[in-house]
Protein backbone atom coordinates (compact mmCIF):
# COMPACT_ATOMS: atom_id res chain seq x y z
CA UNK A 1 0.00 0.00 0.00
CA UNK A 2 1.16 3.28 -1.15
CA UNK A 3 -0.05 6.60 1.59
CA UNK A 4 -0.37 10.16 -0.45
CA UNK A 5 3.32 11.04 -0.12
CA UNK A 6 4.50 8.20 -2.18
CA UNK A 7 5.56 6.18 1.07
CA UNK A 8 4.96 2.42 0.64
CA UNK A 9 4.14 0.31 3.93
CA UNK A 10 4.33 -2.98 3.85
CA UNK A 11 4.05 -3.66 7.27
CA UNK A 12 0.30 -2.23 6.93
CA UNK A 13 -0.58 -4.67 3.58
CA UNK A 14 0.65 -7.21 5.68
CA UNK A 15 -1.81 -6.09 8.54
CA UNK A 16 -4.69 -6.13 6.22
CA UNK A 17 -4.27 -9.10 4.79
CA UNK A 18 -4.27 -10.67 8.39
CA UNK A 19 -6.84 -8.95 9.22
CA UNK A 20 -8.97 -9.85 6.11
CA UNK A 21 -7.94 -13.66 6.55
CA UNK A 22 -9.39 -13.60 10.20
CA UNK A 23 -12.62 -11.77 9.54
CA UNK A 24 -13.16 -14.77 6.85
CA UNK A 25 -12.23 -17.86 8.92
CA UNK A 26 -14.83 -17.03 11.65
CA UNK A 27 -18.44 -17.92 10.93
CA UNK A 28 -20.90 -15.24 12.49
CA UNK A 29 -23.55 -15.45 15.20
CA UNK A 30 -27.36 -15.68 14.61
CA UNK A 31 -29.96 -15.55 16.87
CA UNK A 32 -33.10 -17.61 15.62
CA UNK A 33 -36.11 -18.13 16.86
CA UNK A 34 -39.28 -19.83 15.88
CA UNK A 35 -43.56 -20.13 16.16
CA UNK A 36 -45.70 -21.88 14.50
CA UNK A 37 -49.60 -21.60 15.08
CA UNK A 38 -52.44 -24.17 14.26
CA UNK A 39 -56.04 -23.51 15.36
CA UNK A 40 -58.73 -26.79 14.19
CA UNK A 41 -56.51 -27.86 11.98
CA UNK A 42 -55.64 -24.62 10.22
CA UNK A 43 -52.47 -22.71 10.38
CA UNK A 44 -52.96 -19.36 11.46
CA UNK A 45 -49.36 -17.83 11.60
CA UNK A 46 -45.61 -18.88 11.21
CA UNK A 47 -42.94 -16.81 11.61
CA UNK A 48 -39.48 -16.84 12.12
CA UNK A 49 -36.78 -14.59 13.35
CA UNK A 50 -33.28 -13.75 12.65
CA UNK A 51 -30.68 -11.33 13.71
CA UNK A 52 -27.63 -11.13 13.71
CA UNK A 53 -26.24 -10.97 17.20
CA UNK A 54 -24.97 -7.83 18.29
CA UNK A 55 -21.83 -9.69 20.42
CA UNK A 56 -20.56 -12.84 20.32
CA UNK A 57 -22.26 -15.85 21.57
CA UNK A 58 -20.28 -18.17 24.09
CA UNK A 59 -20.43 -22.39 24.22
CA UNK A 60 -19.90 -25.03 21.92
CA UNK A 61 -20.77 -26.25 18.58
CA UNK A 62 -23.44 -29.38 19.39
CA UNK A 63 -25.69 -29.97 16.43
CA UNK A 64 -25.16 -29.11 13.05
CA UNK A 65 -27.00 -28.69 9.72
CA UNK A 66 -25.99 -28.05 6.08
CA UNK A 67 -27.95 -26.05 3.77
CA UNK A 68 -27.46 -25.59 0.26
CA UNK A 69 -26.76 -21.85 -0.67
CA UNK A 70 -27.74 -22.12 -4.24
CA UNK A 71 -26.12 -18.88 -4.08
CA UNK A 72 -28.59 -16.85 -2.46
CA UNK A 73 -27.15 -13.72 -0.14
CA UNK A 74 -28.65 -14.03 3.08
CA UNK A 75 -29.19 -16.66 5.89
CA UNK A 76 -33.17 -15.98 4.97
CA UNK A 77 -33.41 -16.50 1.21
CA UNK A 78 -31.15 -19.91 1.99
CA UNK A 79 -33.63 -20.97 4.90
CA UNK A 80 -36.36 -20.46 2.56
CA UNK A 81 -35.26 -22.57 0.40
CA UNK A 82 -34.42 -25.24 2.76
CA UNK A 83 -37.44 -24.72 5.21
CA UNK A 84 -38.43 -28.00 5.92
CA UNK A 85 -35.06 -29.84 6.70
CA UNK A 86 -34.53 -26.66 8.69
CA UNK A 87 -37.72 -26.88 10.69
CA UNK A 88 -36.90 -30.62 11.04
CA UNK A 89 -33.91 -29.39 12.55
CA UNK A 90 -35.29 -27.37 14.82
CA UNK A 91 -37.43 -29.99 16.11
CA UNK A 92 -34.37 -31.97 16.75
CA UNK A 93 -33.07 -29.35 19.11
CA UNK A 94 -35.99 -29.17 20.65
CA UNK A 95 -39.19 -27.06 20.25
CA UNK A 96 -41.76 -26.45 22.80
CA UNK A 97 -45.55 -27.54 22.20
CA UNK A 98 -48.22 -26.47 23.94
CA UNK A 99 -52.02 -27.52 23.09
CA UNK A 100 -54.58 -26.09 24.34
CA UNK A 101 -58.65 -27.67 24.05
CA UNK A 102 -61.52 -25.82 24.75
CA UNK A 103 -65.64 -27.57 24.23
CA UNK A 104 -68.03 -24.78 23.99
CA UNK A 105 -71.73 -26.42 23.60
CA UNK A 106 -70.38 -29.50 22.45
CA UNK A 107 -68.00 -27.04 19.87
CA UNK A 108 -64.21 -28.72 20.48
CA UNK A 109 -61.61 -25.54 19.49
CA UNK A 110 -57.95 -26.96 19.77
CA UNK A 111 -55.39 -24.40 19.51
CA UNK A 112 -51.41 -25.83 18.81
CA UNK A 113 -48.58 -23.42 19.48
CA UNK A 114 -45.09 -24.51 18.27
CA UNK A 115 -42.41 -22.55 19.73
CA UNK A 116 -38.61 -22.59 19.26
CA UNK A 117 -36.81 -20.03 21.73
CA UNK A 118 -34.34 -17.16 20.52
CA UNK A 119 -30.62 -19.37 20.78
CA UNK A 120 -27.64 -18.37 19.61
CA UNK A 121 -26.09 -19.97 16.39
CA UNK A 122 -23.23 -20.27 14.22
CA UNK A 123 -23.53 -19.21 10.84
CA UNK A 124 -20.42 -20.27 8.10
CA UNK A 125 -21.40 -18.79 4.49
CA UNK A 126 -19.78 -20.83 1.79
CA UNK A 127 -19.68 -21.41 -1.82
CA UNK A 128 -22.44 -23.90 -2.35
CA UNK A 129 -23.45 -24.42 1.25
CA UNK A 130 -24.41 -22.91 4.62
CA UNK A 131 -23.10 -24.70 7.81
CA UNK A 132 -26.16 -23.80 10.87
CA UNK A 133 -24.25 -24.89 14.22
CA UNK A 134 -26.81 -24.79 17.64
CA UNK A 135 -24.51 -23.58 20.43
CA UNK A 136 -24.53 -25.08 23.76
Amino acid sequence: MRSRDGNSYPWLTVLSLIFLSFTTLYADDYLISYRYVVKNSTILNEQLYLSKAMINCDGEESKSIYLDSNHYDTLKEVIFQNRDKFITYLHQIGIQIQNKDVTINNILTSTTILTFKTQCFKVDFNDKFVKISSLK
